[in-house]
């Protein structure tokens, strides 16, 4: 159990974070994070070794929030509901509060352009990574990101401008 925990510790928290992008609570998205690595053990033998394993530790995660997803359909959370104060500051609070203002921004973007934008930006992912994990090619990715970030950048002048 050593191998296992070892993986654990070290993906556990961007696998839990990446949940929270998907899950409409943290109680789903820790539930999520943790089947993610049940089925990572279970699916071992079928890792073929030839991306990186963090890529293909992501698609079960996507792929377990999916599945999620469809069973619980939530409302999200808004961004004023957020902002309602907690009694205390747990840690990462800040972070998960501009998680929150950078899906709000997303918002505008198709499906896809979200997760790309979520994968680069919210997990740190390459874009070799993020094809593994998309099963797009590369060159897709890159064109995907470009389109999205031109439509932000778009959204924000014309919000900044009026």
């Amino acid at each position: 159990m050593g191998a296992v925990d070892e993986l654990a510790k070290m993906y556990y928290p961007e696998i839990l974070r990446y949940c929270l992008w998907h899950a409409p609570n943290r109680c789903l998205a820790q539930d999520a994070a943790q089947e993610t690595f049940l089925k990572a053990i279970r699916y071992f033998g079928r890792y073929t070794h030839r991306g990186k394993f963090r890529a293909f530790l992501y698609r079960i995660a996507a792929n377990t929030c999916i599945d999620m997803g469809r069973k619980e359909r939530c409302p999200d959370m808004s961004l004023e509901e957020a902002e309602i104060e907690p009694p205390y500051v747990e840690p990462g609070f800040e972070e998960v509060r501009s998680d929150m203002v950078l899906r709000q921004l997303i918002d505008i973007l198709p499906e896809e352009g979200k997760e790309i934008i979520l994968l680069r930006f919210g997990q740190d992912l390459t874009i070799r990574e993020i094809a593994e994990v998309t099963g797009m090619p590369m060159r897709t990715v890159q064109s995907r990101l470009r389109s999205a970030l031109k439509k932000l950048k778009k959204e924000f002048e014309e919000g900044g401008a009026s």
